[in-house]
């Protein structure tokens, strides 16, 4: 029988040892926080739940949906919307009911844009369809939309906020090409592929723990407050291992794997305001301060009150103390919504290596490693994909493809 270790809880270590354990195999995964989830887990402080950041899915991400079916997850698990995005100062996009991509299409005809924009974010999609959204050589998003003139009202309000939301690193810096893997698949994809998929239920109970559950079921162990600092004694009791921790924690374990990465963070603030509370919609953007977006928990996960405002990548929030982020975001909000008083309470979560920063050019590492049957597993191993929960359990499952194919 195949015996495998698991290093790691998040998406990427659970999608793998869903995987192996689908096929048969003894999997022990051992986490070394209390909580399975990796990045995008439940956080206890106070008494109270969080999610450590406020993650997007949307329709086009088919493994990590693949994977929710397979361990029982409950549809209503994530609320489904057809792509909108909307501001808070009235601006709206969304596409029309019609086939991708005719249906974005429409949509960018309709949206309140300048005619030569409208027709230019055309142009720009027809030309990136045509070549296999893919740019030679890689460059910057800030470069490839100013090649496009997609650097006007049409970039302030789609083309840069789905950058950073899907990549985490700010335009200037991130890389065309995994820019453009997000527009194939999502915006370009089929029907309902660029629907957004908001949780609503914890980051830890949407897959991670079910997946606990599953590989439990199964005959397999799921250890977490169970850190492994040496992979030896692993390696003897185990035919095969897969290390599926943060990149910053893995020269700990496999020294020298990864080339010198950067990182991005995330901050997500949580406002407590009374509980009638609530923003006109679950999801506005804020496109002209710090916070980028405003979820509204109580529509989402029934905490009323709560709103959820998200700052991705860098800026000058990096050199702010977290009172100052809370009072910040609360004066955005009293800005946009002048009715919706002052927050009870605050809870900020600075996840300071939040990602790998999607630069051009990025040297990508695969599922090998150095080790005799070690292999990797995490969103940085994707090969194209930037680093989201999708890259995360690709690279589980592309991990355990290597060990059930006998490499």
């Amino acid at each position: 029988m195949i015996r495998v270790a698991v290093v790691g809880g998040g998406y990427a270590g659970m999608a793998t040892a869903v995987t192996l354990a689908a096929r048969g195999a003894k999997v022990v995964v051992h986490e070394a926080g209390p909580v399975l989830g990796g990045r995008a887990r439940r956080v206890q402080t106070r008494g109270e739940t969080f999610d450590n950041g406020q993650h997007i899915l949307v329709g086009a991400y088919g493994a990590l949906l693949g994977m929710m079916r397979a361990c029982d997850v409950p549809s209503d698990a994530l609320l489904r919307l057809p792509l909108e995005m909307r501001y808070v100062d009235g601006f709206v996009l969304r596409p029309m009911w019609l086939p991708e991509p005719l249906g974005l299409l429409g949509g960018l005809l309709a949206a309140r844009l300048p005619w030569s924009e409208r027709l230019g974010a055309i142009r720009f999609m027809i030309a990136m369809r045509r070549a296999r959204y893919r740019v030679e050589p890689d460059c910057a998003v800030s470069e490839l939309l100013a090649n496009h003139a997609q650097d006007g009202r049409i970039g302030h309000y789609l083309w840069r906020p789905l950058c950073v939301s899907a990549l985490n690193t700010p335009p200037d810096q991130s890389s065309a090409n995994a820019f453009l893997a997000v527009i194939r698949d999502s915006l370009a994809g089929g029907e309902g592929a660029s629907d957004l998929l908001l949780p609503k239920t914890d980051l830890s109970k949407l897959f991670p723990e079910p997946a606990a559950d599953y590989v439990r079921a199964r005959g397999g162990e799921v250890h977490v407050s169970s850190p492994v600092r040496d992979l030896e004694a692993l390696r003897k009791e185990h035919s095969h291992v897969v290390v599926a921790v943060g990149p910053h924690h893995l020269d700990a374990l496999i020294p020298g794997v990864l080339p010198p990465y950067t990182y991005q963070p995330i901050v997500t603030c949580y406002l407590q305001y009374t509980p009638q509370t609530k923003l006109p919609f679950p999801m506005l953007g804020l496109a002209d301060g710090l916070v980028q977006w405003a979820f509204d928990r109580g529509h989402l996960l029934g905490e009323r009150g709560r709103i959820a405002c998200v700052v991705s990548a860098q800026g000058e929030h990096q050199q702010m103390a977290h009172d100052e982020i809370a009072a910040h975001c609360a004066r955005e909000l009293a800005a946009a919504f002048p009715g919706i008083g002052t927050p009870a309470s605050s809870q900020v979560i600075f996840e300071k290596r939040a990602t790998i920063a999607c630069t051009p050019g990025l040297t990508r590492v695969g599922p090998e490693t150095p080790l005799r049957k070690v292999w990797l597993a995490g969103d940085y191993t994707d090969p194209v994909y930037p680093p989201t929960l999708e890259a995360a359990v690709r690279s589980g499952i592309r991990a355990a493809g290597c060990i059930l194919r006998g490499s």
